[in-house]
């Protein structure tokens, strides 16, 4: 059976494979289109996914200062110099700067908040809800939701957006992901505020 020209195109497009592994898959699911695409995505082939893979070395430290009275400092980092000095990636930085400022966050996602956090604040959960009388069988699972609740106020990733509250920080940096055609990863951050002490 002959192979189209633009299915082996589109399906390189969207999945970010070379023609040859295109139309091999093309000619594997014998020319459905379909097939072939949900072939190449149960290997793990799809742009995104390989996107997350790759190694983001390149970057900037961003900087926000807010009234002389909240500093912040974030690394991002991408895979190339050429995206690190694009227009785009720099406003991206500056939002996620200002929001840091802004939310305050503790940690840049649940990965980084240790098992003795997770421990302690599971434990203060579950002692309040068995004192307010919740039926045992329930405990865990109203406490399961209060921690995820809690972590999720305080990761960065997962805070909704000052300027798009309907968008997580996490679904803003996987959109600039596909914008610029790379894998963006927000590093680390300091945030510091005149008269706290941390």
């Amino acid at each position: 059976m002959a192979i189209k020209i633009e299915d082996i195109k589109r399906l390189k497009n969207l999945t970010g494979v070379g023609l040859t592994d295109a139309k091999k898959a093309l000619e594997e699911s014998k020319g459905d289109f379909d097939k072939a695409l949900e072939a190449m995505r149960k290997k793990g082939l799809t742009k995104a996914e390989k996107r997350g893979e790759r190694e983001a070395r390149a970057g900037v430290v961003g900087t926000y200062n807010h009234d002389g009275r909240i500093g912040v400092l974030v690394e991002v980092n991408c895979e190339t110099d050429f995206v690190a000095r694009n227009e785009i990636f720099s406003e991206l930085v500056k939002d996620i700067s200002m929001h840091i400022a802004a939310s305050a966050p503790e940690y840049v996602s649940i990965d980084d908040v240790s098992k003795s956090d997770k421990d302690k604040v599971h434990k203060e959960f579950a002692e309040k809800a068995k004192s307010e009388g919740k039926p045992a069988d329930m405990v865990d699972k109203i406490v399961d939701g209060q921690v995820k609740k809690y972590f999720a106020e305080r990761c960065l990733l997962d805070q909704p957006f000052i300027k798009n509250p309907d968008q997580t920080v996490g679904d803003l940096v996987k959109e600039h992901n596909a914008k610029l055609g790379e894998n963006i990863v927000i590093r680390r951050f300091s945030r510091m505020a005149l008269g706290e002490v941390n």
